[in-house]
């Protein structure tokens, strides 16, 4: 299989990235240590090619009835230059993706998706705008390929980041600084249309930026150049894993698939009962109202121990210990110095303090349940 490259494939290879597969992608894991970027994400600044999501616009007199019958958020509760985190669910109640909705006009909506997820999102949409009685006035336009996008994140990053663009936004902002949490607004870089919105995946302030394909080179050696006097590193795949796990932040095909909902992955908040009917209501509905059988749970190993991974089987304690579960993603935290992970349990086993065993390479090793997030900034 040939994998395929981002925009940003040569400016990897300049910078001696460690270039491996991701879902089909080729893409760097690492540049000079995975504990190195994550640490200067948590302390400055680090930068991520992120031009493998894929972007799909939704616009049109009725795109906000559309997107709120097909996702399980309120997209009518977006004015210009918001976004919000949605699911796309199935019958079931089953995730077929996750992703970021931005809202930049009265009838224009933006879809960020998991670049894993553009083919199955994209046939899962077709079909729902088919079964749309005012598909008419709905419009869909897989532009994927015509964009690349980079995340920009950490605390330093706001004491640089109005640097790259010049003039006002055009939407509600006159900087990207003052957008808040989840705002969006289209800045001019190289005299093309930008999207920046205050959003990230990895617990840290920070900013995601789309552009076009043939600028988003540029941007990022802007980026990097403005960035640099203020620790802001290249930061791959390695670092985006351990940075999203310590804030608890779900990954499809890990905490998130076709056959697990979002109540039960924790995410039940972005779940809007109120909205009206949308695709896997009711089964949501009746989640919500009388509660499931298993729970996504953050963990922490209790003890030294080699790194919990995937898949790994979770266990219950004491003379009556039994298999209960598995780890949908683990790994060596570098903020903590232990081994976490994020699992799924029984809902009896899912309270914090709960102790559990991680079954790694065939020996249990203590570990505990804990609140979300896992690593918690000191103020």
């Amino acid at each position: 299989m040939t994998l395929k490259r981002t925009p940003l494939y040569s400016a990897h290879q300049k910078l001696g990235g460690r270039l491996v597969e991701f879902g089909g992608w080729e893409m760097p894991v690492q540049y000079a240590s995975i504990m190195d970027e994550h640490l200067a994400v948590r302390a400055a600044a680090g930068i991520f090619d992120i031009s493998h999501m894929g972007e799909v616009w939704v616009t049109g007199a009725e795109a906000a009835n559309f997107l709120n019958a097909t996702l399980t958020n309120n997209a009518a509760k977006l004015a210009p230059g918001q976004a919000q985190y949605s699911l796309l669910c199935n019958e079931r109640g089953g995730v077929v993706d996750d992703l970021y909705l931005y809202c930049v006009g009265k009838e224009t909506f933006l879809l960020i998706i998991n670049a894993s997820r553009i083919e199955a999102d994209m046939e899962w949409l077709c079909a729902r705008h088919a079964a749309f009685a005012k598909r008419d006035a709905v419009l869909m336009n897989n532009v994927s390929a015509e964009y690349g996008a980079v995340a920009v994140q950490g605390p330093r990053v706001a004491e640089f980041i109005d640097q790259c663009f010049t003039g006002s936004g055009t939407i509600k902002v006159t900087c990207p600084t003052q957008l808040q949490k989840n705002e969006v607004d289209i800045f001019s870089f190289a005299d093309r249309d930008v999207f920046v919105a205050r959003t990230g995946y990895t617990g840290e302030d920070g900013f995601e930026i789309v552009t076009p394909a043939d600028t988003i080179e540029a941007a990022w050696n802007r980026l990097l150049e403005i960035g640099q006097p203020f620790g802001l590193k290249p930061a791959g795949l390695g670092a985006r894993d351990t940075l999203r796990t310590e804030a608890c932040l779900p990954l499809y095909g890990h905490e998130l698939d076709e056959n697990t909902t979002p109540i039960e992955a924790g995410v039940g908040f972005f779940v809007a009962l109120d909205k009206g009917d949308f695709i896997g209501r009711a089964v949501l509905a009746e989640q919500k109202a009388n509660g499931v059988a298993r729970k996504c749970v953050a963990f922490k190993m209790t003890d030294k121990s080699a790194p919990p991974r995937p898949h790994y089987p979770i266990w219950s304690v004491g003379p009556d210990a039994k298999k209960i579960g598995e780890a949908a993603s683990g790994t060596q935290s570098p903020s903590l110095g232990i081994g976490i992970g994020l699992g799924y349990v029984p809902t009896e086993f899912a309270q914090p303090e709960t102790p559990i065993e991680i079954e790694i390479r065939g020996r249990r090793s203590p570990a505990v349940v804990v609140r979300k997030p896992i690593y918690k900034k000191k103020t």
